[in-house]
Formats: C-alpha cells, structure tokens, sequence
C-alpha cells in the first residue's frame, strides 16, 4: 500500500460531525472563526478552556492482525519483506507487504521501509492464533491492532486540549522539577495547588542510562540551568510570567575555569560518561547530534552538579571537587557525596579527572559558567523566573508543519522500526504550541488502548494542532509520560498497566 502513511489527511471523522481535512477548502466559515465548533467544552477559569473530541476513522476499518517480523524488526527493507513474505507463502501462510513512507511535512522524505502482514481478524484471540501458528513455523510474529498504524482513515484519539488566554489569565505558566531534579514524581503530585499540569520533558528513565528523573535534554529552573542540552534539539522557554512561550533549537556550553585556564563542562546533574539521547560535546560516541533515546558515552568528562539534584552524586571511578558558593574548594573527594547548599560540585573521570586533580585542590577557587545559545548562535540569558523545558520534535512552525525527525534525533539510519514505533505510529502524546492570538494550546491524547484510543502519529500531532490554529508547536515527552490534571485530578486514561507514570517534570498552570 505506497502511501498508506501520507498523514496530511489525517483522521476522517469525528463522534460530533465530520472532522474536515486541515487545509480542505470544505472548511466553514464558523469552522474557520472557531476551529472548536464541534468540541465538547469546559469553562475551567477566566482565560482557561478545556476541550474534548473523539476522533475516528471510517466504521469498522480497524482489525487485528499479525505482523512478521522482518530479520527481528517490524520493519525492513522491501526486499527483505518481500523475502520474508515469500518464504510464508511457501509454508502455506498467506502474506501481504505494506509499504510505510515518511509523513509529509518532515524533513526526511521518502518510503521509510516494509513490514511483513497475515490476515485480518475481528478478535486479538483470533490474531494470537494465528501468530502461535506462524511461530510454529519457524518465524517470529506479534499480533497486533491496525488502528495503531497511522494509516488516514482509521484509528480513534480520545483528544484533549487547554486553551490559555495570555491577555485574561492571571496566573503562571511554570516548568517544575517537583522536590529534586532527580528521582521522578508523578504528574499529579508535582500539580498539587495547581490549576492544570501536564508532563513536559525527556528525562532519564533507569539507572542504567544516568539519574532516574533528570532531564534528557536541557532544563532550566528560575532561571538556573539544571541538565546541559540535547545540542541542537528544539526547547521552551517561559519567561516572567511563562505564558509566551518561545520555541528555538538549543546548545549549551559550559566551562570551568581555574585563573586563566578554562575546560570543558560536558555536563549538568548526569551520570559522568553517559549523555542521554546524546547531543554533547567533548568526542561523546557514536555521535554528538542528537540520537534520541540512545545512550551515548565518553570516558573523560567533568560534570557539574547543583543542590537541587536533591541526591548524593553519583558514586563511581574518580574524582569529585566540592565548592562553595564562592567557587572555593572545600575538599577533594571520591565521587559519590552530598551538593552543599548553595555550592556545587565537580566530577571527573578519565582526562577530567587529571584536570581537577590539576586545578582543584583544596583552597584553589573555580567557576563554572553556563552559556545557552539558540540556533542563531545567539546566546539565551536566563532571568530570575524563567524556565527552559525540553522537548521535540518541533511540528509546526510559522503556521505550517515542519517536522524535523532528522536534526531531533528520530531517524536513524539502518533502524526504521524506531521511528515507526516512535513517530509514525499512534502513540499518547503531548503538545504545546502557541496560536496568532498568542493563546497557549496544551494537546493531549490517549493512546495505545484499542477500542478505546489509539492515540496519534507525530505528524497527526502536528496536523491537529496546526488546524486548531497553532502556528508554532513542539512534542512534549508522550507515551506512557503523557498525563493531565485538572484540579488536581488526572483527566487522562494513562496506557501504562500500572496506571500514571512517574516522569521528571511538569509544566504547571498556577493560579
């Protein structure tokens, strides 16, 4: 089926009328005054909205089926599927190739690869039979819903939105790293007292990939940068009252200097040596472009940690320098030890190591400086209230779709079936883009619950949103992260069986 993942036509039809086509000439002249004309609505505060839709495809165009996979993966080359296929059409098992492309709008182009499918079914009972059949002859197989697939026409998204009006709300949009920038708190916790919260950026998952709950990217606090940036991947900062949002890709650079000499500082609150989603600098391998939800390495780093990490530092091979508020050495240490309040500390591992034993001996004075710039190279101060979030990819910009899978770290060559799993695929999601009347839109969707919501595509994301009338627009972190709360209560259907995940921050509507 070429073309079959084309998402410009997004979903067909709505619970409440028809869903026109974003850029349809059909549009209303009402549909186009108010692009929420067929939404449920809620009156939540002065200048605060709420919205709801359910979004399906055509009556009965979702079933189950079972997907091959194709040398281990659910997508391959097309002469790998087509092998595949043909080696199930000699053991007597009926099989089909469906070609996956590239949406339009992103900045890779192109069929993304094949997968390899048998049957359609009404029941998952009758799709796992089917696959245990497959599997016992001899080939790898999962059964799986098609309304996941981000084909047009199909599927159903239990959608949400917040409207927040910049010129009649009162209160505060705030990035919140809940009581410590490590550990990870859930969404609703982080919200108490708030108006709304939602779940904002990347952030480290497991031990094994650095801190559990730091962020995955950069993250900035009252002004005070906590996490290094995913280099080159787009972000959200919130100044004085935080509701102008302003979107920009994003670098930082960090150093540290004792009198005249200046090193590198690799990074902020991580594991020395390990740079989640990758983007550093300093020779980290395989890349120092963005490589998302890959764990990338380098054996000699000085990372810098703050007070509110809320941890020990991470114990490990090297060294550490504790300073004061003034940059003074207290001591120099093992790693793995308490932050002093209003101090800091510095680790270092491998040539970072031989640099603070050089340079950071007790009584000698190094300051560290943090240098953000945007993708103009122009550098991003930072005042006493403001806040950076991270996010990506960026979905809309200037009033069209431009999605940038490429320069975020999605694509990854040689491995489709991440970004299908990842980008083309119906997944929960969380976005925040920001319409001509500087409205805030805060989009979420449900996702992976078949029969109920199967979420939506990255590109579906950016088509939605940018028919709501958003002209700038990012993804916030999504999946199983992806939750809203309303007055203190979640007002999302989480897809984790385990119910609302913890996740790293939130953005807090305050009152």
């Amino acid at each position: 089926m070429p073309g079959m993942n084309r998402t410009r036509t997004l979903l067909l039809a709505a619970v409440v009328g028809t869903l026109v086509v974003p850029g349809s000439v059909a549009h209303s002249a009402s549909q186009a005054r108010d692009p929420f004309t067929h939404w449920r609505h809620q009156h939540v505060a002065d200048g605060v909205e709420l919205y709801h839709r359910v979004i399906t495809g055509r009556p009965g165009a979702d079933h189950w089926t079972v997907t091959v996979l194709v040398d281990g993966a659910h997508l391959g080359t097309d002469a790998d599927a087509r092998a595949t296929a043909d080696r199930l059409t000699a053991a007597g098992l009926a099989a089909r190739v469906e070609q996956v492309r590239w949406p339009d709008g992103a900045d890779v182009s192109g069929a993304l690869g094949s997968r390899v499918r048998v049957g359609e079914f009404g029941g998952q009972n009758q799709a796992d039979r089917q696959r245990d059949a497959i599997k016992a002859a001899g080939f790898d197989a999962v059964s799986e819903w098609t309304g996941g697939d981000g084909v047009p026409g199909t599927g159903t998204a239990q959608v949400k939105v917040a409207v927040i009006d910049p010129h009649r709300y009162r209160g505060e949009l705030r990035g919140s790293y809940g009581t410590a920038v490590a550990g990870r708190e859930l969404t609703t916790d982080m919200a108490a007292g708030a108006l709304l919260g939602v779940n904002a950026g990347f952030f480290v998952m497991e031990a094994v990939d650095g801190v559990p709950g730091a962020s995955a990217g950069i993250a900035a606090y009252d002004g005070r940068p906590q996490s290094a940036a995913t280099n080159g991947r787009v972000a959200i900062t919130l100044r004085g009252n935080g509701l102008r949002p302003e979107f920009g890709r994003m670098s930082t650079r960090s150093t540290v200097h004792s009198g005249q000499t200046v090193e590198l500082v690799d990074g902020i609150n991580r594991v020395p040596g390990k740079i989640r989603n990758c983007g550093g600098v300093g020779g980290d391998q395989p890349t120092e472009r963005p490589l998302h939800d890959v764990t990338c390495t380098d054996p000699d780093e000085i990372v810098a940690f703050t007070p509110e990490l809320g941890v020990p530092t991470p114990a490990g091979p090297g060294v550490e320098a504790v300073l004061d508020s003034a940059g003074l050495v207290l001591e120099l240490r093992p790693r793995g030890g308490p932050v002093p309040a209003g101090g800091g500390v510095l680790a270092g591992i491998g040539s970072g190591e031989t640099w603070l034993r050089a340079h950071g001996k007790p009584g000698a004075t190094l300051a560290v400086r943090h240098v953000i710039t945007d993708e103009q190279g122009r550098e991003v101060r930072l005042g006493p209230g403001d806040d950076i979030v991270n996010g990506g990819p960026r979905l809309v910009r200037d009033g069209r779709v431009e999605i940038d899978f490429r320069a975020d770290g999605i694509d990854r060559p040689g491995e489709p079936s991440f970004p299908y799993a990842w980008a083309i695929k119906r997944n929960p999601r969380m976005v925040l883009g920001v319409d001509r009347r500087g409205r805030i839109l805060l989009l979420t969707s449900a996702g992976r619950q078949p029969g109920y919501s199967d979420g939506l595509g990255v590109a579906e994301s950016a088509e939605l949103i940018r028919s709501l009338g958003a002209v700038d627009a990012v993804n916030l972190d999504g999946g199983g992260s992806t939750t809203m709360v309303l007055n203190g209560t979640m007002i999302t259907m989480p897809s984790d069986a385990t119910g609302q995940r913890a996740v790293g921050d939130a953005l807090l509507l305050t009152r």
